[in-house]
């Protein structure tokens, strides 16, 4: 074929390419820009290929994206933004260090599991046990939230602190954080968040605790929130929450439960602090994990997920927080620890934790004013394991 002939192509379908850009995409909804990839995490423990997760068609959906400029201007705008801050009680070296250890990683005895709030909570309230959920699209940031938002309204409903508990529900937190979250009008009138799936932690935080606030799992006279749905998350994941035309409505109800507190926790010792009042911690990062627990109840870090999950737990015979996913109770095999860790969970070692939580996204939830030190100091929330007889290497302690 002579060159001539080529260029006579070539012209043609880009012709045609123009015509049909023109003719199919001037009513197609708007979309927002391909998410970016990030750059990898710094090395892992262990780097493996991500088996196919069980129940899935190749890789589950994610959908964390990540804005540092958003989450700085949120943090910016609070008076206390960091759980240091915010909850100092937490860090006083006789609240911080648990029963039987010189420092947070020193021979304690004791952990804390403040999960098992949401299992009371649950059976009280619905009258079965609580099962872990499965996301259908990338609104694993909604998910998250959802249940650090549950098992810390969870802890004050057990504690005798609010005579009322209902789940989140996750649709909500969605559309808040990607449409009014974000600085878009909440009147449903256009998809301004466009349909690509994904949020981050700072306009999660943002949307239930200064701009917005929680819906449940419940019907409500214009919308029915009573199970998840994908479809509803999606709409709403444009629309904002309410959805197409709510012209606000959803909003002024979520408004009037607002999560009480939200503060940033940059690490370990932090996030281990809030967790032993009852404070959950919803995680943004790039960590991957293998689908299967080892003898302890740990994940191996592996590979990258764009992915929001939630600690909820933490112990230090092995020191950890236990990190609870949002594709169903079944995505991961292995032994757990304590025989209740919750289906669909893992425990994840101190570096990893560190590693998580060093991209500044994930936030301490509280359901009361503040982050007072409450001692969970009995049998449904602590549980002793045997004391290591060699201490924890030094470069873990922590300076009174």
């Amino acid at each position: 074929m002579s060159n001539v002939r080529k260029w006579e192509l070539f012209a043609v379908v880009l012709v045609a390419g123009a015509v049909g850009y023109v003719w199919y995409g001037a009513d197609s909804p708007p979309v927002e820009p391909p998410i970016v990839a990030l750059p990898p995490m710094p090395a892992v423990e262990e780097q493996a290929a991500v088996p196919e997760i069980p129940g899935f068609r190749g890789m589950p959906p994610m959908g964390y994206r990540p804005n540092p400029e958003g989450t700085d201007k949120f943090l910016k705008s609070m008076d206390k933004p960091t759980i240091r801050e915010a909850g100092p009680e937490l860090f006083k070296p006789h609240n911080a260090r648990p029963e039987g250890g010189t420092s947070l990683y020193q021979a304690p005895q004791e952990g804390a599991y403040p999960y098992r709030a949401l299992f009371k909570a649950h059976q009280q309230v619905y009258g079965e046990e609580w099962v872990c959920g499965t996301q259908g699209i990338g609104d694993c940031v909604s998910w998250g939230w959802h249940h650090g938002v549950a098992i810390a309204s969870a802890v004050e409903f057990v504690q005798g602190n609010t005579s009322e508990w209902k789940l989140p529900a996750t649709e909500a937190i969605y559309g808040g954080a990607r449409v009014e979250g974000s600085g878009h009008p909440g009147d449903g009138m256009k998809p301004y968040g466009g349909y690509s799936d994904g949020s981050y932690g700072g306009v999660a935080a943002k949307w239930v605790h200064t701009k917005g606030g929680i819906l449940y799992r419940e019907k409500y006279e214009k919308f029915d929130l009573s199970k998840y749905s994908p479809k509803v998350a999606k709409e709403w994941g444009a629309f904002g929450c309410g959805g197409r035309g709510d012209s606000g409505a959803a909003d002024a109800i979520a408004a009037k439960h607002p999560c009480k507190r939200v503060a940033l926790v940059a690490t370990f010792e932090e996030a281990a602090a809030a967790i032993r009042s009852g404070y959950p911690v919803p995680v943004c990062s790039n960590q991957g994990f293998r689908s299967v627990r080892d003898a302890d109840g740990f994940s191996a870090a592996s590979g990258s997920w764009a992915h929001c999950m939630c600690f909820i737990a933490v112990r230090y015979d092995k020191p950890g927080l236990l990190c609870l996913n949002s594709w169903g109770p079944d995505w991961i095999k292995g032994p757990k620890f304590p025989s209740d860790q919750p289906d669909g969970s893992f425990w994840v070692s101190v570096n990893t934790v560190n590693r998580m939580l060093s991209g500044k996204d994930s936030f301490a939830v509280s359901a009361v004013d503040g982050f007072p030190f409450r001692p969970l100091d009995n049998a449904d929330w602590v549980y002793n394991v045997p004391q290591r007889t060699v201490p924890f290497p030094s470069q873990y302690v922590v300076a009174p």
